[in-house]
């Protein structure tokens, strides 16, 4: 019974956890798009003729592993972007890994 009674403490406070940490992680998100390339990634992702990344996540046309795939092994014209994120100080400041900051920017598109 006590076991159970912490487990269930535990699972309460990551629940009511996750929405503040879901919320950090699209304000560095929100850096590392103004900030990846020194130009930032809407440089080019926010041009009509390039994918609307937001859009496409939105619409349900760009999942997570797809995104990352493409952040780490570029596609196209896109380079390989994840050693420019990393390389970002709040990625660095918030000591992300690389999964963790492909998943602030995929958090902060999908809103």
């Amino acid at each position: 019974m006590k076991k159970l009674l912490i487990a269930t403490a535990a699972m309460t406070l990551i629940g009511l956890s996750s929405p503040s940490m879901a919320e950090g992680d699209a304000k560095v998100g929100k850096k590392i798009y103004d900030r990846a390339f020194g130009r930032g990634c809407g440089a080019c992702h926010d041009i009509a003729s390039n994918p609307q990344l937001a859009d496409l996540i939105k619409a349900g046309k760009l999942d997570r592993a797809t995104f990352g795939t493409v952040l780490k092994e570029g596609k196209n014209g896109m380079p390989k972007a994840i050693a420019t994120i990393m390389g970002i100080k709040p990625v660095k400041k918030a000591g992300l890994s690389e999964e963790e900051a492909i998943d602030a920017v995929y958090t902060f598109l999908s809103k």
